[in-house]
């Protein structure tokens, strides 16, 4: 479904992606790994079109995701933000609904807010959430908030960036299952970024290691244990010692 093809993107003198070739197919699980820095959350805004590549081509079934209808483009998408991204002075339902009350296929309020409360019990949200505000619920409620948010409009494609941060190994395990049964149950297709080996065995069924600019491996999750890649390895047991050089 998504095709990235000798991608470059380059800040000034900074480097990012050097020739990225990776393929996510239709309906399957992606994860991203690598450092920090190392141009994971490039590589999904290039995909989104918020950062266009300086060469190299990035396809969408087939199409140059620079070219033709963007809001027709952007609609096959849902997202889960790194820190939630809530909006504080909106109600949670409200939240939930936000792309349902704008654009030209806008929900009138009662059928938003019925979705919404249903999106909400599907990541385990009780309804006298949905008119609750952000700052009065737990970071781990948050991040459903945001999970019911990113399939409110069922997307074809979800990206997840970094969906456990700051959350505690019980509840990030939580949102690892909930977004694994989602993700199967709708049939999208998902890219994640995380630097979460749990969250990387929960979720992906493909892996694809991304470092100094370039995707070192790729292929199944079941394989990445016995990759024999020297990269791949040191990153996933967490090895101060190997070609990843650690920053002191």
């Amino acid at each position: 479904m998504i095709e990235l093809t000798d991608v470059h993107k380059a800040f000034g003198p900074n480097r990012v992606l050097i020739g990225v070739n990776l393929t996510i197919a239709s309906g399957r699980s992606m994860v991203i790994i690598g450092g920090s820095g190392t141009g994971k959350s490039v590589a999904l805004k290039c995909i989104l079109g918020l950062i266009r590549p300086d060469s190299g081509t990035i396809t969408l079934d087939g199409q140059d995701v620079t070219k033709g209808d963007r809001d027709a483009f952007l609609a096959r998408f849902g997202m889960l933000f790194q820190g939630g991204a809530l909006f504080d002075s909106l109600p949670v339902w409200q939240n939930v609904a936000f792309r349902l009350l704008r654009g030209s296929r806008k929900r009138p309020l009662p059928e938003a807010r019925e979705i919404a409360i249903e999106k909400l019990r599907r990541v385990g949200l009780k309804p006298d959430v949905a008119d609750k505000f952000p700052a009065e619920l737990s970071g781990g409620m948050q991040k459903r908030v945001g999970l019911a948010r990113a399939i409110a409009a069922e997307p074809e494609i979800i990206f997840f960036d970094e969906p456990t941060t700051g959350l505690d190994p019980i509840m990030a395990g939580v949102i690892n299952d909930l977004i694994r049964e989602i993700v199967t149950e709708i049939g999208a297709t998902a890219m994640t970024i995380t630097h979460d080996m749990s969250s990387v065995r929960a979720i992906a069924d493909n892996v694809a290691m991304l470092h100094d600019g370039v995707i070192k491996w790729t292929g199944p999750v079941a394989e990445m244990d016995h990759s024999g890649d020297p990269y791949l390895d040191q990153f996933i047991h967490g090895r101060a010692t190997g070609p990843i050089e650690a920053v002191r």
